[in-house]
Parts: C-alpha cells; structure tokens; sequence
C-alpha cells in the first residue's frame, strides 16, 4: 500500500506520498494543469538551471548572514545532486502552468528542501528545519529565479545547438572540397543562369550557416544580463544587503559564465525581449536550414525524370504502393521541425508582448517552446549531418550532359561578342538543340583560341583570372 505524509498550505491539507520530494504546492499544480503532459523535468536544462540558481542564492544568503550556515550547506548539497542529474523526475509539474512560473519555482524549492533534510538526518516534510519558501526561497521571487533559470537553460540549449550548426557546417566544407571542381549550371528562379561548381554550392551553405553561429553568439552576452536579486518586481524587497552582488557573483562561479546583473531591475524583471531576440535567432536559423533542405530535394529530385544532379544517401523505404521509391526523408524531417520553430517564435511573441505592467506572466510558455524548439532543431541537424549531407553524391555523367548542353556559358561571352549577337545564338541553341560553342565557332565570332579561353572552368565559375 501506497504511503503518505500530510501537508498543508493556506487552502488545506493534502495527502504526499511519502516516497515523494515534492510537496503540497507542487500537488496543488498537478491538478491545476493537466495541460501538455510534459513535466518540467523534461527540460533537464532548466531544472539544473533552476538548481544552480538556487545553490547561488543559498550561499548568498550564508555570506550575508540571512541563512544558518548548516542549513545553507545542505541546500547547497541538495542543488548539486539536481545539477549533477539526481531527483529530476521529482520535478512534476506541467510545462505549460500559469502563475508566472511559480509552479515550477515552488517544485524545485520543495525538492532542494526535503533532500536537504534528508542530509541534514531528517524527515521529509520537516520544513521546520529546512522550510521550501523561508529557506530555500530566501530572497527570491519566482520573478527573478524563473527567468534567470530560463536564461540560463537557454545558453546550454543554444550551446549543443552552436556545436550542431558546426558539425553540419564541417561536412558541407568537406563536400565543398571533393565537389570542388564538378561544373554544373547555377539557377535563379529556376531557370539556368551561370556556371558555377558543386562544391561553390556546398560552399555556399557552409557560409550561410556561419552567418547563424555568430549570431548565437551575440546572444551569450544578452542572456548573461539577469535580473536576480529584484524578487518581485525589481525593488529587491526581502533581499538582504549585499544579496544581490553576491548571489550574482555566486552564480557566475557555479555556472562558469560571466553574469551581470541588469542596470534596470524593474524593467529586466518585466521585459520579456531578450526570449524574443533568442527566438529570432532560432528562426533565422531554421530559415536558412529549410533553405537548404528545399536545395537538396530539389537537386536530388528524379532519378529519372527530375534533376538529379545530386544522389541522396538512401536511408528507407519511400512507398507502401510503389517499389524500388525512395523519399528525401532526412531533410523533409528538417524541414517540418523548421516549421515548427516559425510557428513557435509567433508564440514566444505574442506571449512576450502579452505581459502586464511589472511582470511577464507568459514566460512558461515562452520556456517550454523556444527550449523544444532548440532541442528539436539540434537533434534536426544532427540527423541532417550524419544520415544526409556525409552521404552525398554528385551524378556526374548526368551532371556533365547538362552543362554541356546548356546555353549558360553565352553569359560568359557576352561582353566580347555583344549582347545582342550572345542573344540571338542562345536562341538558335534553344530552339535548334544546338551547342553554343559549334554556333560561335559557325558564326566566326570569336576563334577556337578566344572561345576556350573564355570557356575555361575555373574562369566560367569565378575562380579563375579574367581571359
């Protein structure tokens, strides 16, 4: 039979189960938002964010005399088994819980208390010795601890995805390198415009993509600026002297990071814009990630009867109904996870911009959506990098057959033939399937010696100096 402790709060006394960490506001929560079905503890880097801001505060409070040294040590032991990976299923709560957050504040209090406890040679539930809100909250408010939290999941969130962007990036400039110098038909609106390289193509990726991780790195400094230490609403009520410089410098130490605290508490404390800028980001991200992955299926569309220049790892069976069909599946996925973080951003600011007078009471919405949206977009890139990008391949007969038959290289000739003669030729292949070259070399505009001179690879793609 199932064991139980009872607590009580402000509305009355409800049955624990004794084996439980959390307590009785954490109870309350569970029933109030049955909602998504995803408890915090999916998003371990917020509860070890959480628990890092709550260790910093405990010391804090140890330094300025507001905690008892013993009780502010077993806070502190209790926040680092969390951060180290302990008691994250004990964080229970729904995701997505109104209250500004304070569901999940109240979760992590009341499991820091209770292990406290237990290395203090207590019993759960014991919160005269060590109570979730005059201890472990001491100083705090949701309102500064839930968005410092969230700020911080957010740079080992975007980290992991840093680290991502890389790994795809390494295998587009790898494939730069060994499509370096295939020549194929460049394309604007989908009609054939210049000539250019598969692997200027694939270069041309992995330089969009470094684009992205400079701006995730302009994002490190802005999350660095935090607003704990203004409880509330910014005034620092019920934080001691001295709490807020130390529980920042504490922080910076446990988290290894650089952390300011805001020049404007009020205004950090109510100002959602730094999740926002964050989101941007992530959108501008998949934005270019999507990009690329429409490139890829269309360049890989066919085999037979569609582009085909390029030949994608084959990774499943594409139809129930039609053998031998195999779909560009990998970046389909991408694509739809690229869908999900531009639909996400449209909520992260429409709950930013909901907020009211001195606080944002949307930001677990805010957490929950640009934290899967990252997380997705990671393991999105991942599956890009080593199920797609490492295992393409260049058709190159059907490639070459292309090139030569296109009229693209009469851009080439244009400025020694004159427009108006490069026009007319480039209409006679057109319409007659004839080569460029036998119409130049027909009509006597340039000679043999002028027409290879210009024709040359490396010049038709840049890379080459003028003729």
């Amino acid at each position: 039979m199932t064991e139980y402790r009872t607590e009580s709060d402000m509305l009355g006394e409800v049955k624990i189960p004794a084996t439980a960490y959390w307590g009785v506001h954490t109870a309350r929560a569970v029933e109030n938002f049955p909602i998504s079905g995803t408890a915090m503890s999916h998003h371990a880097d917020l509860v070890r964010a959480l628990a890092a801001v709550k260790q910093a505060a405990a010391r804090a409070n140890s330094d300025v005399g507001a905690l008892d040294s013993s009780v502010a040590a077993a806070i502190d032991s209790a926040c680092q088994e969390v951060r180290d990976g302990e008691l994250h299923d004990q964080f229970v709560v729904d995701v997505v819980q109104g209250g500004a957050g304070t569901s999940s504040n109240i979760n992590a209090n009341e499991v820091i208390a209770n292990r406290a406890l237990e290395l203090l040679g207590h019993n759960r539930g014991e919160y005269h010795v060590v109570d979730p809100l005059d201890h472990v909250n001491h100083g705090q408010s949701t309102n500064d601890v839930y968005p410092t939290a969230l700020q911080l999941a957010t740079i080992s969130a975007l980290q992991r995805l840093d680290a991502a962007i890389g790994r795809l990036r390494a295998s587009l400039a790898e494939k730069s390198t060994e499509f370096r110098d295939l020549v194929k038909v460049g394309r604007t609106q989908l009609q054939d415009a210049v000539p250019m390289t598969v692997g200027q193509e694939f270069g041309a990726w992995d330089a969009a993509l470094g684009e992205e991780q400079s701006r995730i790195a302009d994002m490190y400094g802005l999350l660095d600026r935090i607003n704990l230490g203004g409880t509330a609403i910014g005034t620092g009520l019920n934080a001691a002297p001295g709490y807020t410089r130390a529980v920042r410098a504490h922080l910076s130490t446990i988290t290894g990071r650089e952390l300011t605290t805001a020049a404007d508490l009020i205004a950090a404390t109510s100002d959602a814009g730094v999740f926002v800028q964050a989101s941007a980001t992530l959108k501008r991200a998949a934005v270019k990630i999507s990009k690329l992955c429409n490139d890829l299926r269309l360049l890989s569309s066919g085999p037979q009867s569609g582009v085909a220049e390029l030949q994608l790892p084959a990774r499943q069976a594409g139809s129930s109904i039609m053998p031998a069909k195999v779909n560009p599946v990998i970046p389909e996925v991408v694509n739809q996870v690229a869908f999900s973080v531009m639909g996400g951003d449209v909520t992260i600011s429409a709950a930013a911009e909901a907020g009211q007078l001195q606080l944002n009471a949307f930001e677990p919405i805010i957490a929950h959506t640009l934290l899967t949206n990252i997380d997705w977009m990671s393991q999105a890139l991942g599956t890009l990098t080593d199920n797609c990008i490492s295992g393409i391949r260049v058709n190159s007969g059907h490639l070459a057959e292309l090139t030569e038959r296109s009229v693209a290289i009469i851009t080439a000739l244009t400025p020694q033939i004159g427009h108006a003669t490069a026009s007319r030729i480039a209409q006679q292949a057109l319409q007659h399937g004839r080569n460029v070259r036998e119409l130049v070399r027909e009509e006597g505009v340039l000679d043999d010696e002028q027409l290879e001179a210009l024709t040359q690879p490396d010049r038709l793609t840049g890379q080459g100096p003028p003729a």
